[in-house]
């Protein structure tokens, strides 16, 4: 990358600015620019001293502050003394009052949808306002006001979060969870009223054609994602046919919102109570998305409203089995069935950061279709929709599950602390 000299910066007391050459790169925050007191700061993965990781590149902001507050001392001092109001102080006073406003997430309610699943209604004006279909959100509790249970602060890790609906005028925002681990179930115990972190929309907007006939297969959790999905492309005049699978009947939630934006739903149960379609044209199968799929193909629903060979878009949205079981079915067992189409699913990789291209953890493994040659991995936290047949899903599976004995060990201490202060009263 060649040499590189970072400065540091003196200032003497008349204000005028001085660099020189850093013999200490941690102290080094300015580049070699300096024109009429006017510098160039030098923060970051890029400075030479703090790259590596996303934990030293935040370090350099922390440490570079003083010296940029250093170059303001005067202004600054100068403000503190000056007591007296003036349009400048009204202005900032009206804008951290929209910054509080619009950016700061308060809980409106928790509505437990099935015994494993919880939506989450948050007041986040500004996150409501720029979703976009197929995006999420990450969710955190504070530290500082999270419930104590047993003497321990129940502090959830950040979770990735499906954007179910949104209400931009009012603000609200809707997230709904999967209570698998030991943060996703301290969601019911957010206060109603208290505030929280939600950062977001982050990930690429699903694309949304005009004028086609989709395919959608959701699986559990999934079908909260394909909620706005779903409303998108019957906005966009797409016909709609949709496989909803879930392992129990008691499962299914927010039929009406699936009804409302398709044209057909085929719902799947693996056991259970048979989900009772509402609607003359819908359909209930015992058994799994894809035997569903086939039995709908081969005309043993009836006469099929969208035939398969009409379908320009497949988008399956669910566990990394079920999305791999549709990419293996088009190959197989329905290999006949589809014309030329565009293959998608929303891959739900391990993250961590959720900011787009920066921690790596979200990599995931493509290989070529043709080939299967390894080719250039992709950030799912940054794009999620990936074409289902360049998916290594055997690395995607070993990944979602190197972390199972700690989610293990998380819930069973959650379920002890939780249990001792039921006893302990």
């Amino acid at each position: 990358m060649g040499l590189r000299i970072v400065f540091v910066l003196l200032i003497p007391p008349m204000k005028s600015v001085d660099l020189r050459p850093a013999t200490e790169l941690e102290n080094a925050f300015f580049t070699s620019y300096c024109s009429n007191g006017r510098t160039v700061t030098f923060f970051g993965d890029a400075h030479p001293y703090y790259a590596g990781s996303v934990v030293r590149a935040m370090a350099s902001a922390r440490n570079g502050y003083r010296e940029i507050s250093a170059l303001f001392a005067e202004d600054i001092a100068a403000a503190e003394q000056n007591d007296t109001p003036d349009d400048s102080n009204e202005e900032l006073a009206v804008f951290f009052a929209r910054l509080r406003q619009d950016y700061r997430a308060t809980v409106v309610r928790i509505e437990r949808l099935t015994p494993t699943i919880v939506e989450l209604i948050v007041r986040a004006p500004a996150a409501a306002r720029k979703f976009r279909p197929g995006q999420f959100y990450r969710l955190q509790n504070y530290a500082s006001t999270a419930p104590i249970v047993g003497g321990q602060r129940l502090v959830m890790e950040a979770l990735a979060m499906t954007g179910a609906w949104t209400d931009p005028q009012a603000g609200l925002l809707s997230m709904i969870a999967l209570e698998v681990g030991a943060s996703t179930r301290m969601i019911s115990h957010l206060a109603v009223g208290g505030e929280v972190v939600v950062m977001g929309p982050t990930g690429t907007p699903t694309h949304i054609p005009y004028g086609e006939n989709v395919l959608l297969c959701g699986g559990g959790l999934g079908n909260a994602v394909l909620f706005s999905i779903a409303h998108a492309l019957k906005a966009h005049q797409c016909r709609v046919i949709y496989f909803a699978g879930y392992r129990n009947g008691a499962d299914v939630f927010k039929m009406d919102h699936i009804e409302a934006a398709t044209d057909q739903v085929i719902w799947c149960t693996d056991a259970g109570e048979p989900i009772v379609p509402r609607r003359p044209q819908d359909r209930h199968w015992r058994g799994t998305i894809i035997e569903a799929m086939v039995a709908y193909h081969q005309g043993q629903l009836g006469m099929p409203l969208i035939p398969f060979n009409s379908i320009h878009r497949i988008i399956a949205i669910g566990s990394d089995g079920m999305m791999n079981a549709v990419r293996q079915a088009r190959k197989t067992v329905l290999q006949t069935a589809f014309r030329p189409h565009i293959a998608i699913g929303s891959i739900n990789s391990p993250m961590q950061c959720m900011m787009k291209e920066i921690c790596a953890q979200c990599l995931q493994k493509h290989r070529d279709p043709e080939t299967g040659r390894e080719v250039v991995p992709v950030f799912s936290c940054f794009n999620q929709d990936q074409e289902l047949d360049r998916v290594d899903f055997d690395n995607l599976r070993d990944r979602l599950r190197m972390n199972s004995v700690l989610e293990t060990l998380g819930t069973s201490w959650l379920e002890y602390l939780l249990s001792y202060e039921q006893m302990v009263g």
